[in-house]
């Protein structure tokens, strides 16, 4: 999944006919000049996770000295660790009532759910616990508009009335459209502001966008930061480069984590046996240098590329690849890939240590392959926390 910096969303919000408050992104204060406070103005740190204001991270300012000044204060910010490298400033509005929306995917239902409330400013999710009636949830069935007679009694049911709702029922419109027509998983506009002279306007908005849908849409080329739905910190560059070989082709996954330090490159599947591989390592004393998940049966370059970028980062020396048992991965293209890799980064198996253990799909095929490339294989023969012991074994020098 990808996600979009507030200055990005709120550019396709206006596109799409949805108000939003005059705004600009500045990478330093020097760069704020008079036509930035034509108005006070709202000044933000532009990083990818909520919740900026209870950092500290949004600030106010009424003039250009004090605008400056705020901005350097929150360049200095690292905010739930992403330090602060633009800032966006935004005229402040004159705010009558905080209201919230939010249109994303029920994950029980499997449908659109829409979720609104004239509380915002607030955590929904507390509403939704102690206030539910305070809360409208609105499933949509899929593929259809969001009509506006269903829009207004969303609105109606919080009891807004007069132009605010007229001007409110419209925006849900046209929010739901912008779900629909750029393929998002979330789209949240907290909040969604009702000014006193009774504009209905989105103040803040988070946007994220299913990053395998992209190729749809080339208008948001180098508007989303495909793997961000991440974001307890930045991608490293490493981890960029790996979304990229996963993005190059849609069949199968490849998911690249990179570790503090580590000595051993780590391939697994996905689910229960992968953190099971990974706890097994760690509990003989040895240090992961990354955690990968493939599977979905990706093609051969696709496994050629992440085994280069596994094996690219400082300190690793040493390779384990666990599956646990796989269902529709081929196991003989996973080893031709693997292997590929190995051969063309010039890395000899009987010095660099190397330990498959694989079952399932083509398993034999992919046994002769890596046994060929004199990889030393297991198959379900062996557990995994036993192959583990063989690659730390390895590592270690010991027979």
């Amino acid at each position: 999944m990808g996600r979009m910096l507030e200055d990005a969303s709120k550019t396709i919000l206006k596109e799409n006919g949805i108000p939003v408050p005059g705004h600009s992104v500045i990478s330093s204060s020097e760069q704020i000049i008079d036509q930035h406070l034509v108005k006070p103005c709202v000044i933000k740190a532009l990083v990818p996770v909520g919740k900026r204001g209870k950092a500290g991270a949004i600030k106010f300012a009424d003039t250009v000295e004090e605008a400056k000044v705020k901005a350097d204060e929150i360049f200095q910010m690292t905010v739930r660790n992403f330090p602060v490298e633009k800032v966006l400033i935004e005229e402040k509005i004159d705010i009558d009532e905080e209201w919230y929306v939010s249109i994303t995917i029920d994950p029980q239902k499997q449908v659109p759910a829409i979720i609104v409330t004239t509380e915002g400013g607030v955590e929904v999710e507390d509403l939704v616990k102690n206030a539910p009636e305070k809360v409208v949830i609105y499933h949509v069935e899929p593929f259809n508009e969001l009509h506006p007679f269903q829009a207004k009694e969303i609105w109606s049911e919080l009891g807004v009335t007069g132009k605010p709702l007229t001007k409110a029922t419209a925006i849900l419109c046209k929010l739901y459209q912008v779900f629909l027509k750029y393929d998002c998983y979330i789209l949240e506009i907290n909040p969604l502001v009702l000014t006193k002279d009774e504009k209905v306007m989105a103040a803040a908005s988070v946007m994220g966008v299913d990053d395998s849908a992209l190729y749809r849409h080339p208008e948001l080329e180098g508007m989303v930061e495909s793997g961000s739905e991440r974001s307890w910190r930045p991608l490293t560059q490493l981890e960029k480069e790996m979304v990229k070989v996963n993005d190059a082709d849609y069949r199968g996954t490849a998911r690249y984590t990179e570790m503090d330090g580590g000595e051993i490159g780590f391939m697994c599947g996905g689910g229960g046996g992968s953190l099971l591989s990974f706890d097994a390592l760690a509990n003989l004393g040895v240090v992961p240098a990354n955690y990968t998940e493939t599977g979905g049966n990706p093609p051969e370059e696709k496994v050629k590329g992440l085994t280069k970028g596994i094996l690219s980062k400082q300190g690793v020396k040493g390779l384990f690849v666990a599956h646990n048992i796989t269902n529709n991965t081929q196991i003989d293209v996973m080893a031709k890939g693997i292997v590929t890799a190995i051969q063309e980064l010039g890395i000899d198996p009987k010095i660099f240590p190397i330990v498959v253990r694989e079952a399932g799909v083509n398993d034999e095929e992919g046994k002769k392959i890596f046994q060929d490339a004199g990889i030393t294989y297991f198959g379900e023969d062996l557990t995994i926390e036993e192959a583990a012991a063989e690659m730390v074994k390895k590592m270690r020098g010991v027979s």
